[in-house]
C-alpha cells in the first residue's frame, strides 16, 4: 500500500497545527527573528532615507558652487589674494555669480562693556552684495547688504553669530512688530523693512564703534563659517574697520556641466601669478563626505542585526529540538499509522519555516515603522528599499530552513515502536 502523499495545503496545515499547539513558546521564539530582521530593515531604511534627503538637499543647494581661499607661500607665510579677484573670476564664461568675504581682524561685542578679548568666537568679515545669492541663502530676519547699506556702519549677523550675541530672536531686534512674510528668498518683506518701534535699532560694537543690525541670516549650509560672522559692507569695511580689500574667501557657482572645467582654471583665475597659493574646494563635498562617514556605521550596525537575527535562528532551532523532543508520541503514533520519514520531515521543516516567517514579518513590519517614524521626526522622506524587504524575508527563511533541519532529520530518524516505548 502506498503512503498518502501531502500537498501543500496539507503540509501548512499540519505544520500551523504544530506552532498553535504553543503558542507562547512561538511568540518568544519568533521574537528573537523579529528583532533580528526589524534591525536590519530599520538600519538600511534610515540610512536611505538620509541618502535620499542628502541627495534633495544637494539638488537644491546645488554642487555648482566652488570655493577659493588663500593658502602658504613658499615660504610657510599665509598667502593673499589679490583686490581684484573676484572681478577676475566674473569673467570666466560660465560662471553665473560671484561673492566674497574678507576677514577684518575686528571683534564684535554687544557693548564696549564687554572686554575686547571675549569674541565668543566670532569673525568680523567683509562682504560683498553678491554673496547671499552666490551661496543661495536667506535672511531670517531683516534685510541683507545691498550697494547703499554696505556703505554705512550695519551689521548682518550670521545664525550662530546671532545666537551667541542673544540676537537671534526678531522681537529681540524689532520688538512687538515682526517682520512681514517674504516676498522673494533673501528678503523678508514687502517694499522697505519694518523700521523698530523706537531709536535706531539694535546696535553692536565693532572696532571701537556701534554698528545697526541689519538682519539674521538662515543657516548657510554649504558655507558653516558665514553661520559663525558677523557681516559688513565691503566699503563700509574699508571705512570704519581699515580693511585693506583682500578677499579671503571667494565663492562662485556656474552651470553645472562646467564645474570641473572652471575649478581646473579657478586658481590659475583668481591670482595668475602665484596659483599654487590657492585652494580650490567644493563645499558640497563636505556634506557627501559627511554622508559617507555617517555610511560606515551602517555596516556595524547590519552586523549587530545579523547576530541578533542569528540568535534568533538558534532559538527556533532549540525550540523544535525540544518540540521534537516533546512530541515522541505523535511523531510514533503517525509513523505507525503510515506517514513516511520524509513526511515528518517535512512536517517539522515546515513549522520551522512558518516560526522563522512570522518572525521575519513581524520584524519587517517593525523595521518599517521605525524607518518612517525617524524618518519623519527628522523631516527626511521615508525609504525603505524593496530588495530591503525582499532580502530581509528571503533572509527569514533561510535561517527557518537551517534552523529546521536537524530537528527535522531527528524526528524522520524516530523509529515508531522506539517512540511509543518512551510513553
Amino acid at each position: 500500500m502506498r503512503p498518502a502523499r501531502l500537498g501543500p495545503r496539507d503540509v501548512l496545515r499540519v505544520g500551523l497545527g504544530g506552532l498553535r499547539a504553543r503558542p507562547a513558546r512561538v511568540v518568544m521564539s519568533a521574537l528573537g527573528i523579529a528583532i533580528g530582521i526589524a534591525t536590519m530593515v530599520a538600519v538600511i531604511g534610515i540610512s536611505s532615507s538620509g541618502e535620499e534627503e542628502l541627495l534633495r538637499r544637494l539638488d537644491r543647494l546645488g554642487t555648482n558652487l566652488l570655493r577659493a581661499e588663500p593658502g602658504d607661500t613658499l615660504f610657510g607665510d599665509a598667502a593673499e589674494l589679490p583686490e581684484a579677484a573676484p572681478e577676475m573670476v566674473r569673467r570666466i564664461g560660465t560662471v553665473t555669480a560671484v561673492g566674497a568675504t574678507g576677514a577684518t581682524g575686528a571683534t564684535v561685542r554687544r557693548t564696549d562693556r564687554i572686554p575686547e578679548e571675549v569674541t565668543q568666537g566670532i569673525a568680523v568679515q567683509a562682504a560683498t552684495p553678491d554673496l547671499l545669492g552666490t551661496l543661495g541663502a536667506r535672511t531670517a530676519a531683516g534685510r541683507w547688504l545691498d550697494a547703499a547699506t554696505g556703505r554705512y556702519p550695519g551689521v548682518v549677523l550670521g545664525a550662530e553669530a546671532a545666537r551667541r550675541l542673544g540676537l537671534d530672536r526678531p522681537d529681540l531686534l524689532w520688538g512687538d512688530d515682526p517682520p512681514r512674510p517674504p516676498e522673494q528668498p533673501g528678503h523678508l518683506w514687502r517694499g522697505d523693512p519694518p523700521r523698530p518701534p523706537e531709536g535706531p535699532g539694535v546696535q553692536v560694537w565693532i572696532g571701537g564703534r556701534r554698528f545697526t543690525v541689519l538682519g539674521v541670516l538662515a543657516p548657510a549650509e554649504l558655507a558653516p563659517e558665514i553661520d559663525r560672522s558677523a557681516l559688513v559692507g565691503w566699503d563700509a569695511a574699508r571705512r570704519y574697520l581699515g580693511f585693506g580689500g583682500h578677499p579671503t574667501t571667494i565663492y562662485e557657482r556656474s552651470a553645472d556641466a562646467s564645474v570641473a572645467d572652471v575649478r581646473a582654471v579657478l586658481a590659475r583665475t583668481v591670482d595668475p601669478e602665484h596659483p599654487e597659493q590657492v585652494r580650490v574646494s567644493r563645499p558640497s563635498d563636505a556634506l557627501e563626505a559627511r554622508a559617507a562617514a555617517a555610511g560606515a556605521f551602517t555596516g556595524l550596525l547590519l552586523g549587530l542585526g545579523a547576530v541578533a537575527l542569528l540568535v534568533g535562528g538558534v532559538g527556533v532551532a532549540n525550540t523544535m529540538v525540544v518540540s521534537v523532543l516533546e512530541r515522541r508520541r505523535e511523531i510514533g503514533l503517525r509513523r505507525s499509522l503510515g506517514a513516511t520519514r520524509g513526511q515528518v520531515r517535512v512536517q517539522f521543516l515546515a513549522e520551522s519555516l512558518l516560526l522563522s516567517a512570522c518572525g521575519g514579518v513581524a520584524g519587517v513590519v517593525l523595521g518599517t515603522g521605525v524607518t518612517a517614524g525617524f524618518a519623519l521626526a527628522k523631516g527626511w522622506p521615508p525609504v525603505v528599499p524593496v530588495w530591503a524587504l525582499g532580502g530581509a524575508l528571503a533572509a527569514t527563511l533561510a535561517i527557518g530552513t537551517a534552523a529546521g533541519l536537524y530537528p527535522a532529520a531527528r524526528a524522520a530518524r524516530l523509529s515508531p515502536t522506539a517512540a511509543l516505548a518512551t510513553v
